[in-house]
């Protein structure tokens, strides 16, 4: 069985994806309403073996909309007229996606403003309210 390389450290079973092809979208001549050349890349991600969970939930996130209920990612390629660059490109957009989820996001650590910031906050402050004190009307 062909495994695709995402990482070192994770493949995906080329079994696990159903690719289909479909008529693309968009102006074309009397060709392009015969062939099949859109290519539709369904990968069943929760049921998935081959992805770490946390792999798993980070890409449910990145994938957004392109994600069913069911937890099968749904990628469509049309921009070439080629049916195999099109299934090529769909291929390396789940690959990037994938390997884009395994980058575990740093936590961030909450900082307090610094003692020079705080003046110069409070400084420009009240500089302000003096020009806005100045606009008023003249009173003598």
């Amino acid at each position: 069985m062909p495994r695709i390389q995402i990482t070192r450290s994770i493949s995906i079973d080329e079994d696990e994806l159903l690719e289909s092809a479909t008529r693309a979208s968009g102006a074309g001549g009397q060709h392009v309403n015969t062939t099949d050349s859109a290519v539709i890349l369904r990968f069943d991600v929760a049921g998935s073996p081959s992805l770490p969970e946390a792999v798993k939930t980070r890409l449910s996130v990145l994938a957004g909309a392109r994600m069913t209920g069911e937890g099968v990612l749904i990628l469509r390629s049309e921009g070439s007229r080629s049916q195999f660059e099109n299934r090529r490109e769909v291929r390396q957009r789940l690959c990037d996606l994938i390997a884009q989820a395994t980058i575990v996001p740093k936590k961030r650590k909450p900082t307090k403003p610094t003692k020079a910031s705080q003046v110069r906050r409070v400084e420009g402050k009240t500089k302000r309210a003096s020009v806005k004190a100045g606009r008023g009307k003249w009173r003598e």
